[in-house]
């Protein structure tokens, strides 16, 4: 192997790799010293792959219940996977605990509910055969030596017995604790197992913490053997499998997507602190690490040579065909760090050598969000290879969306919809002071005599303010936002990807009786001795911002409010039959007849928990 181009051949040592060697050794010292309380290890199954599993149990200084904590079995419910994280490293006094922070590492990467299928759905025989299927193998049997399971997820909306909006109705999740049943007696023991006892203990429990009644857990039980089951594909999920094959206590533990990221990660650590108390586990209790993910360095080995350290923003210089290897990577976090050498093996090459052939980047990634990147610089020979450098760039955009501050990453996809309103704040970038920048939203120009390419403040709809001949593709699907650097350099993009927003369905109240489902088209048909009111609007808008409905005549036009009724006889003497309009700004979305002609509903639907 030549040597001449990496530096002075010999047992000389840089600065920067004797200390990363001796925090090697002082890690290796650290890992095999034993707990003050009891024994933690520390397993990893399919490492080095994408679906990556790390299990870690913690045994209590006394032997008693062992309980299983699952997280991120569906990789788009942070909630979830980041509360179980807490545990990975508490210390027990008595009982155990087996703890799987991230069940479905993948689509933690991707931000998504499945990568091939729903993880929560393959605890029964399946066709398919796929990673998540040796996942779950796993899964079943850390299941078989517990004697309790707790399943943590971010559910949509508010569980509510009876159908209050759409947002609170029996088909909701968010903050619930789901049981299969309410109590099961198992064939093979004899024992009776009062899932809705425990379940409403530990619901008490944390409602004393929670100030606001809205946000108040219940106990949602699926009944997911009965034959009149809202959730026949329960019959599918971990919490099926525990209870029924392995005759366990299990529990899948809901907190609202609705609530911010704190507020959920709060609720799930009292639910679980709660079963904990229920079986005897006598735990130090974790606190909540809620800080922004941050990448300080990571560690790389150019052919093998001594290791070198590269921190966040700065740039390798090295020579075509050289192997690059990242072997280790620093933060403010232990667990949920991932590099991904773009263009070269998968989403999670940490560990892997790859020989570098043109110009490329390391994206560091916590979870699913990107907290890190490095740029790969080839030089010619004879150049000083290995030098590194410091190349501006955006960390994140700050945007304001429908009025709301929201951050993305450098380089995101962000999905809105047609007629959202969307406004470029500002961006953060490295190194913080970087003068020279602008940011131009590709097909949007601002009022005004000259456009001068910097679109900060300006707030944007996207129903008309867009030019499609200057989105991606000439499509009117994607616009993105570019930051340059004196007027030469990109050295950061978002992109918005824009959907049409739809009209799902409305309800209206018929003389005070039920309330109804009446869908796209559908026609309400009622006397002139009748009144309808105006229940809800569901839609894909988030709060249906934006939303308005209209009911129009032949010669009237009015606004339809949540709450505000129709007169049968007011519209018959205006003018029957008329139409009730759903619109976004200026675009219907939505349409429903509305004839005074008799009494009897054309069509009409009940509405979930009616």
């Amino acid at each position: 192997m030549n040597h001449s181009r990496h530096g002075r051949e010999g047992t000389t040592i840089s600065f920067c790799s004797y200390i990363v060697i001796i925090l090697t050794l002082l890690l290796s010292m650290t890992a095999a010293v034993t707990p003050a309380f009891g024994k933690s290890t520390h397993e990893t199954f399919f490492a080095g792959t994408d679906y990556e599993l790390n299990v870690y149990r913690i045994q209590g200084k006394t032997a008693g219940k062992t309980i299983l904590i699952i997280g991120g079995i569906q990789g788009d419910e942070p909630g979830g996977f980041l509360s179980a994280d807490l545990y990975a490293d508490m210390r027990l006094e008595k009982g155990n605990l087996i703890v799987v922070p991230r069940a479905n590492f993948y689509s933690i990467l991707l931000n998504q509910r499945q990568v091939n299928e729903d993880m929560n759905r393959k605890f029964s025989k399946t066709s398919q055969r796929n990673f998540e299927t040796h996942v779950v193998t796993i899964l079943k049997g850390l299941i078989e030596e517990s004697d309790c399971l707790l399943n943590l997820h971010d559910g949509s909306g508010f569980y509510s017995e009876t159908w209050q909006n759409d947002m609170r109705n029996p088909m909701r999740f968010g903050q619930s604790i789901i049981a299969d049943c309410e109590e099961y007696n198992d064939p093979k023991t004899g024992s009776v197992i009062n899932l809705g006892d425990m379940a409403r203990k530990v619901i008490e429990e944390i409602n004393k913490n929670i100030q606001s009644p809205q946000f108040f857990f219940k106990f949602n039980n699926h009944k997911t053997n009965d034959a009149t089951t809202l959730h026949p594909e329960q019959r599918k999920s971990a919490t099926y499998y525990a209870l029924f094959t392995c005759g366990i206590p299990a529990f899948g533990i809901e907190s609202s997507k609705t609530l911010p990221l704190d507020k959920r990660i709060l609720h799930h650590k009292l639910a679980v602190n709660s079963f904990m108390k229920m079986f005897d586990i006598q735990p130090e209790i974790p606190g909540i690490t809620m800080e922004k993910p941050t990448m300080k360095y990571v560690v790389a080995q150019v052919n093998d040579q001594t290791p070198i350290v590269i921190a966040d923003g700065e740039t390798l210089d090295i020579v075509k065909g050289d192997t690059i290897k990242i072997t280790n990577i620093e933060g403010n976090y232990q667990r949920g760090y991932t590099v991904d050498i773009e263009g070269y093996g998968s989403i999670n090459d940490l560990h892997k050598p790859f020989s570098i052939m043109e110009e490329t980047r390391v994206v560091v990634r916590k979870d699913h969000s990107i907290c890190g990147n490095i740029a790969i610089s080839l030089q010619g020979r004879g150049k000083s290879p290995h030098a590194i450098t410091k190349t501006p760039r955006v960390v994140y955009f700050k945007c304001r969306i429908n009025r709301k501050d929201v951050y993305f990453p450098n380089g995101t996809h962000v999905d809105i919809l047609k007629g959202d309103q969307i406004e470029l704040v500002d961006v953060s970038t490295f190194p913080e002071s970087c003068p020279g920048l602008s940011v131009n939203l590709k097909g949007f120009v601002p009022d005004g005599p000259v456009n001068e390419g910097e679109d900060r403040g300006h707030i944007v709809n996207t129903d008309r303010d867009l030019w499609t001949r200057y989105s991606l593709y000439n499509k009117g699907r994607i616009y993105q936002a570019v930051v340059m650097k004196d007027e030469k350099q990109v050295i950061g993009r978002l992109f918005f990807d824009i959907a049409d927003p739809s009209f799902q369905y409305i309800v209206f109240q018929i003389n005070s009786g039920v309330k109804r489902c009446f869908f796209p088209n559908d026609t309400i048909t009622i006397s002139q001795d009748d009144s309808i009111k105006l229940i809800d609007i569901k839609t894909n808008v988030p709060q249906n911002f934006n939303v308005t409905t209209w009911l129009n005549g032949s010669d009237f036009k009015l606004p339809l409010q949540v709450g505000s009724s129709i007169d049968g006889k007011t519209v018959h003497d205006n003018g029957s039959p008329c139409e009730i309009f759903v619109t976004r700004g200026e675009m219907k979305i939505g349409r429903i007849a509305l004839d005074i002609s008799g009494r009897q509903l054309a069509r009409s639907s009940r509405c979930n928990g009616q």
